[in-house]
């Protein structure tokens, strides 16, 4: 796995943390790194299934784990749903994203445990990344999908994608994921 050196640092000290919270997986630009694309970051996106849904005593573990709270607002937290942390050994960020029913449901159910370097990661499908990444609709997002597409075509279930887009779409009053898709996997 190409990741980062500090990535797998930080993975390294968040991980038991996370766990004894409840479910999660990494995405993002990790992710991408994970699935062989070259890419530079200086983060970490994880999202977490909070449970017991109780953010300020996750705060204190991460806390007690080597990680300092970047907003310590609880209304940014209840409105963003992301507990945004830096890891002290490392200086690097990590944004922990709460999961919400549904989406995230279902991304947390099909994310595989990888070996990064050592330590056992929760990472998220490559199909439900391109899904995340066209979603997240920047340009920089859109070629990670492009490029990871690139890379893992013939594993990926392209209908569910289309599904999933279309559904997004619907839910979202938005028109642009499935035709984003579909120039990506020309």
């Amino acid at each position: 796995m190409p990741v980062q050196p500090a990535a797998l640092e930080l993975l390294a000290a968040a991980g038991p943390v996370l766990t004894r919270w409840g479910r999660w997986y990494v995405f993002g630009a990790q992710a991408v790194m994970a699935y062989g694309v070259p890419r530079l970051s200086a983060d970490v996106d994880v999202t977490l299934a909070l449970n017991p849904d109780a953010p300020e005593r996750f705060a204190h573990d991460m806390t007690r784990a080597g990680f300092s709270p970047s907003v310590e607002d609880p209304d940014f937290i209840r409105r963003t749903r992301v507990m945004p942390f830096a890891h002290l050994a490392t200086a690097m960020p990590i944004d922990v994203v709460l999961a919400g029913s549904g989406l995230e449901d279902e991304f947390l159910d099909r994310a595989k445990v990888v070996d990064m370097g050592g330590t056992p990661v929760p990472l998220i499908d490559v199909g439900d990344l391109i899904i995340a990444k066209v979603l997240a609709g920047r340009p920089k997002d859109v070629d990670d999908a492009s490029a990871v597409w690139r890379l893992h075509h013939l594993e990926i279930d392209a209908n569910r994608i289309r599904r999933t887009l279309r559904l997004l779409e619907e839910a979202l009053t938005q028109s642009d994921l499935v035709s984003t898709f579909e120039a990506i996997a020309r």
